[in-house]
């Protein structure tokens, strides 16, 4: 059974392996269509993800659902052209001459050691190139199967203070089965999105009068969470853990020894200050719990601990980084 299990873990890493490159390919082809259709469009970056790729533009048009149904129609195209993947290595210094007329390539590029060597990746004959650090396959025909999904804003580099970018996210498969398959996942996900079913069923609702990212649970959501609450203790308790509750702020010096001040302040609201004290509502339960563990003197016997608590942690989320509770 484990040389079965090692297989197939291999097996699957294989065909991970295999969707990365078809991907990362895929979303060559995007970038390629887009400036096809958009010959002003600048291009940014353009990953694989974990079930699909997508790529950043910056363009003054506004990408419409009639408009991927155009750019996926190109990318065909170029699958159906069966053109090789070619790699060529430069140097910081060529790089920044090929791509001096675009900014986001550029900031890459100087981003980079001086001494670092980059790729840059061509198809269709060398008509498109684009610098990356590649894996893809070898040729645009093994990209059996790919839909373009949906566009959504996006900040360069994920900061809101650079220029909002259209992003166009989409998958690919070895088959078009496979991608039936994700399809028709997508679809039932959809069917089941949280925020659909708590509006139908009555179960929470977000008022801007308390907040983004602030639930009031209504009565049948109250069931609910209670009863998913209670199997989640249970099941705890079955596996040994010790329950415990610990306060929702605590004072700036705990976050301070727990690191969280050096490295997380960021996403913490502000400090409360009370009675000379400073405070911080608490983002993570950890400190409380080594604090908990250091009340008394233990012996290595005790050990391991397991403590759990469903604890209410505040974070600063940046707006549109919560979808309904998630």
């Amino acid at each position: 059974h484990i040389k079965d299990n090692q297989n197939l873990f291999v097996l699957m890493s294989d065909i991970q392996d295999l969707r990365d490159k078809i991907r990362h390919s895929a979303a060559h082809l995007l970038a390629e269509s887009v400036l096809k259709i958009y010959p002003d469009a600048k291009l940014t970056i353009g990953p694989a993800i974990s079930d699909g790729f997508y790529y950043d533009f910056d363009i003054d048009q506004t990408f419409s659902q009639e408009d991927l149904v155009l750019i996926e129609r190109q990318m065909k195209r170029s699958i159906k052209r069966n053109t090789k993947f070619e790699g060529k290595e430069l140097s910081k210094k060529e790089a920044l001459i090929i791509y001096k007329d675009n900014p986001y390539k550029t900031e890459i590029i100087n981003s980079m050691p001086k001494d670092e060597v980059l790729t840059e990746y061509s198809h269709s004959n060398g008509n498109f190139v684009d610098l990356c650090k590649g894996g893809h396959v070898e040729k645009t025909g093994e990209i059996k199967a790919v839909k373009l999904l949906s566009i959504a804003g996006a900040y360069w580099r994920g900061d809101e203070n650079n220029k909002m970018l259209q992003r166009i996210y989409g998958t690919a498969f070895e088959s078009n089965e496979e991608l039936d398959k994700h399809l028709l996942f997508l679809e039932e996900a959809s069917r089941r999105d949280h925020r659909k079913l708590g509006n139908e069923l009555d179960l929470y609702s977000i008022s801007q009068d308390v907040g983004s990212g602030m639930i009031l649970w209504h009565p049948k959501g109250s069931f609910i969470r209670s009863k998913i609450e209670d199997y989640w203790k249970s099941e705890h308790i079955k596996d040994n853990y010790d329950l415990i509750y610990t306060p929702h702020v605590g004072k700036s010096d705990l976050w301070s020894k727990s690191g969280h001040l050096d490295n997380f302040k960021e996403n913490m609201f502000s400090s409360i200050n009370m009675d000379n004290n400073e405070y911080y509502l608490k983002p993570m339960n950890c400190p409380f719990h080594i604090s908990y563990y250091k009340n008394k003197l233990r012996s290595y016997r005790d050990l391991p601990m397991r403590i759990g608590e469903l604890g209410t942690v505040y974070r600063y989320e940046k707006q549109g980084v919560l979808h309904g509770l998630l």
